[in-house]
């Protein structure tokens, strides 16, 4: 090797050196000398998450239904932890020792060098005095956040609840880490993109007294937290409450919709309980007495049960016969009343009659020879079943209506591979389904979709999905306004002008009349009494109202009611004329006050029935 190749190689091995030595200085002033310098001042870096306020919900009228009140969780690093007193921080922060083991045990498995929750949701007054004891627990720090709080103990379960995210959650979305809260049912967890706001991240330094000197670097490393935003729900707070009222010592739900938007004013469901209860340190107890209570409060009725709909359900087959054209006002049905046969009809009446008597007189008798053409007007009973079903499909039944309602389900309108499996291929026809034509047998709704199906007739052919928020309020105070499909059935406008004017006499001439009944005002209503294997019938009413310009249509669900007009059709038609002229008549104030007090849960207990 030549002279000039061996300084070519001593050269590129100086400069190799060099830099090296340039990278090592670099490192040990930018890492090695900042932490040195923090040790020497007896300082630490702490990483501190700055939890956003979660954004406020108000009703329709902007009327305040949720907002937020400071809390605090403590958490500990566990490396930096050294030997305590275990009691005398139980007694501060009001935890029971074995606890307050077991959570530190947790954050040790979890990480040695990342703060970790062990007690959540401390009060104001506790935070306080461990503040300032704090100095002498090296490794835990308190973490301020916010609870939910309401000023009314109304639509828990619509609004939903706010609890720890899970494992899955973290994993699958990363914004997310242990500890954090997240919405977990209702508006909550429909909405918790818009309502959670965006974490910021604040690096502070701490003294060996666990006290906080300023922010690391002047705050260069920070990020603000941005709050969450608001929302304005299609809810009516007072209408709500009137609502739930009704219905305290019942067993049921009311969904009450404006027609022309698809807004859903009142979605009430008996039992209920407070929202308030999934708030603070007793919710994970409070959670396990909603959930083992037999009477199920923490099942949302409205959206979530399906019923078999009965004679409600003859306003859906009216429908069907007319876009058939096997219904009209030259046919007519003849009926034996009580003697009638397949089915029975309840009482006697006129007849032969048409589809406005029909309706008004809630004839079984009628609607299972409606129902009857309707499937024999098809070369099978398979393909007249399946025409049928269809029918259904457009008015919103037999499905999930869409919306916003995330825990909303389908309900059971059987298919033909049902009766199939059931009876054999080809083995079955009208008469094995009968019970279909009156809203009983296999077939199941939800209040919702009965709600919806009202809708359908007040707007002559069309619904928007059921939804219950508004729009979003962005840090300006300005509203983006949500959209939600529009659907459009294929029946001719003109029939449900038809089915409005038989819903008009059973208010005022037929089985509602005594019940549903409001001076001044056209309700259109059906009532329905629906069987129950189990105990005494259920009761059931669907209307809108006015007739002219409807601007509520409502379902009313009582379980063990009797007759849908011993419960269902009261509370329909009070909650509309408490809409409508904002109080309830004098002559109509005896009828408030008994469905005000009517307790049929305690009158269930009572007789032993289930």
């Amino acid at each position: 090797m030549d002279t000039y190749t061996k300084r070519q190689y001593l050269l590129i091995g100086i400069f190799c050196l060099t830099a090296l030595i340039m990278i090592s200085r670099l490192f040990y002033i930018q890492v090695i000398d900042s932490s040195y310098k923090i040790s020497a001042n007896s300082n630490v870096l702490r990483r501190q998450i700055n939890y956003p306020a979660r954004g406020l919900v108000y009703d329709r009228n902007h009327k305040l239904i949720v907002y937020n009140q400071a809390a605090y969780d403590v958490l500990v690093t566990p490396r930096e932890m050294k030997a305590f007193d275990t009691l005398a921080f139980c007694r501060i922060a009001g935890v029971e020792k074995a606890d307050l083991v077991s959570e530190i045990r947790k954050a040790r498995s979890y990480s040695m060098y990342k703060a970790s929750p062990i007690i959540k949701q401390l009060s104001s007054h506790r935070y306080a005095i461990l503040q300032e004891q704090l100095f002498k627990y090296p490794g835990f720090y308190i973490q301020a956040r916010t609870l939910r709080q309401y000023p009314a103990t109304i639509a828990s379960h619509i609004l939903g609840y706010v609890g720890e995210v899970d494992q899955k959650k973290i994993d699958d979305d990363k914004y997310y880490e242990s500890g954090d809260y997240i919405g977990k049912s209702g508006i909550e967890q429909a909405y918790e993109n818009e309502l959670r706001g965006v974490k910021g991240i604040s690096y502070m330094m701490v003294d060996v007294h666990n006290r906080i000197k300023g922010s690391f670097e002047g705050g260069k490393m920070d990020t603000a937290a941005v709050i969450g935003k608001n929302l304005i729900s299609t809810l009516h707070a007072d209408l709500q409450t009137y609502g739930e009222r009704l219905l305290a010592g019942k067993v049921g739900s009311i969904v009450a919709i404006e027609p022309k938007t698809g807004e859903i004013m009142i979605l009430a469901s008996s039992p209920s309980f407070d929202p308030g209860m999934f708030v603070g340190r007793e919710r994970t107890k409070n959670y396990m007495t909603l959930l083992n209570d037999p009477l199920k409060p923490m099942l949302n009725r409205a959206i979530t049960a399906s019923y078999p709909p009965g004679s409600t359900f003859k306003l859906a087959n009216a429908i069907i016969g007319l876009e058939e054209g096997l219904l009209g006002p030259d046919i007519r049905y003849s009926c034996n009343g009580p003697r009638s046969a397949p089915i029975k009809c309840t009482h006697n009446h006129e007849t032969p009659l048409p589809l406005l008597s029909a309706i008004r007189e809630s004839c079984n008798s009628y609607f299972f020879q409606a129902f009857r053409a309707t499937i024999n007007k098809y070369p099978t009973s398979e393909e007249g079943f399946e025409a049928w079903r269809n029918h259904l499909m457009d008015l919103g039944i037999g499905e999930r209506i869409g919306g916003d309602l995330n825990a909303e389900t389908a309900g059971n309108v059987p298919k033909t591979t049902y009766y199939d499996r059931f009876f054999g291929k080809g083995h079955w026809n009208v008469m094995t389904i009968r019970s279909l034509s009156i809203g009983q047998g296999e077939l199941l709704l939800t209040p919702l979709q009965l709600a919806n199906m009202v809708s359908i007739i007040a707007n002559k052919g069309y619904y928007i999905a059921p939804h219950v928020v508004r729009s979003i309020q962005d840090f300006d105070k300005s509203e983006r306004e949500l959209s939600f499909e529009k659907h459009v059935t294929a029946a001719n406008p003109f029939l449900f002008n038809v089915i409005a004017d038989g819903m008009q006499k059973v208010v005022e001439e037929g089985t509602a009349k005594l019940a549903a009944k409001v001076e001044g005002i056209a309700i259109c209503g059906k009532t329905g009494t629906v069987q129950n294997p189990h105990g005494a019938a259920h009761s059931a009413f669907v209307a809108f109202a006015p007739k002219d310009d409807p601007k509520i249509a409502i379902c009313v669900y009582v379980e063990n009611g009797v007759w849908g007009a011993r419960y269902a059709a009261p509370i329909a038609s009070l909650i509309i004329e408490k809409y409508l002229n904002d109080s309830i008549s004098p002559k109509r104030k005896p009828l408030e006050a008994s469905m005000l007090s009517a307790d049929l849960i305690s009158a269930m207990h009572l007789s032993g029935g289930d």
